[in-house]
């Protein structure tokens, strides 16, 4: 007996997943009763992270693969569908934001890391997953983005075009999947309060700039964007697609 936010016989595979938000979305939806595959670079960052579902009750296995490296993408999606058989929802989770500076003073290695990872990486596992969507009626792609793919993030401008066109990867897939009744869509967080973000919210400057512009008045924690991915992931959400749902405390609210 299924509800809106049940994702009981549901198999999830969530990169980026041995901290901050992968981590938090990978445990919502285990949760909420998901097999969940994670993944992420190393393998020893992963172990922890599906000991603790599992001592929750839940279902988890760790398999460790780069998110620029389509080989090893391929072999995830192997990996999970021999372990459980089908695949129901990706989370493509993995960011990389190597460069810290002006567009034109970076250098080609900067634009090709982060194109690879960011853009190229959901690309690649998304193909690999489709087939086993398509066999099974129907799935969820749900691709993180960031509120920068909608405005430039000053100093982080590869990173920001990256999720410009996570954006627009998003709004094609919704479109061509559609009729396999593959739901595609983004989240776009704000500053949340992660090791990614650490360089931002320990800077005590630039935190208090981000909170004098937030009327939330606050900085996100992981479990802030757990609760959107289980709606995306869930049935409750069938009939979104194509959308990219901002969750960043109102930081994006144009004011005087």
């Amino acid at each position: 007996m299924g509800g809106l936010f049940d994702l009981t016989g549901k198999v999830a595979i969530i990169t980026g997943a041995s901290r901050g938000i992968g981590q938090a979305i990978a445990q919502g939806f285990a949760e909420a009763g998901a097999k969940v595959v994670l993944s992420s670079r190393k393998q020893d960052g992963l172990d922890p992270v599906a000991t603790g579902i599992k001592a929750q009750g839940g279902e988890a296995t760790a398999i460790a693969a780069h998110n620029g490296d389509k080989a090893a993408l391929q072999a995830l999606a192997r990996a999970a569908l021999d372990t459980y058989g089908r695949i129901d929802i990706l989370v493509n989770n993995a960011a990389t934001n190597p460069h810290f500076g002006t567009l034109l003073e970076a250098e080609d290695s900067m634009w090709q890391k982060t194109i690879e990872v960011n853009l190229m990486g959901n690309v690649w596992l998304t193909q690999a997953v489709v087939p086993s969507m398509r066999a099974n009626g129907g799935g969820k792609i749900i691709n993180v983005a960031s509120v920068n793919g909608l405005r430039p993030g000053r100093m982080q401008g590869i990173y920001s075009i990256t999720k410009a066109g996570v954006i627009s990867l998003t709004q094609t897939l919704a479109m061509e999947l559609g009729g396999d009744n593959i739901q595609v869509n983004a989240i776009a967080p704000g500053l949340v309060k992660t090791k990614f973000a650490r360089a931002i919210w320990e800077n005590e400057d630039i935190l208090n700039e981000m909170l004098r512009r937030t009327p939330a008045g606050r900085i996100g924690e992981p479990d802030d964007i757990a609760g959107i991915a289980l709606f995306l992931a869930a049935p409750a959400s069938g009939f979104a697609t194509g959308q990219v749902f901002v969750v960043d405390g109102g930081v994006t609210v144009p004011m005087i």
